[in-house]
């Protein structure tokens, strides 16, 4: 897990792990929980950072905050303060780096998934 830096301590920088740092485990781990492949999936319609307040989940914000924490933290988002916002992108080079094609099958899986449903 990436270390916050003083400076990030006292400031509005988000801690991520380098891409050293990105595990299989969690990143399986962080995909595991439906609100979270929720957000993920989102994001990669979008194509695009997200601001967090743009997702609709039906859980408190103290929960949507700790799953785009935990998202974060295993790899798969990036999360950056612009102005007044926290956006929110996938880390696909990274992720595509480390586990080719890992991602792309997990959403076509989700996809499936959700068309039975």
């Amino acid at each position: 897990m990436a270390t916050v830096t003083a400076a990030a301590a006292g400031s509005r920088e988000l801690a991520h792990p380098a891409r050293t740092e990105i595990r299989l485990e969690g990143v399986l781990h962080a995909l595991s929980d439906p609100m979270r492949m929720h957000i993920v999936r989102d994001l990669s319609a979008a194509a695009t950072e997200l601001a967090c307040s743009s997702f609709e989940l039906p859980v408190s914000k103290s929960t949507t905050t700790h799953h785009f924490r935990v998202l974060r933290e295993s790899g798969v988002i990036r999360q950056a303060y612009r102005g007044t916002a926290k956006m929110s992108g996938l880390r696909l080079d990274d992720l595509e780096e480390l586990f080719p094609g890992l991602l792309a099958a997990v959403l076509e899986a989700a996809e499936r998934q959700a068309a039975r449903d």
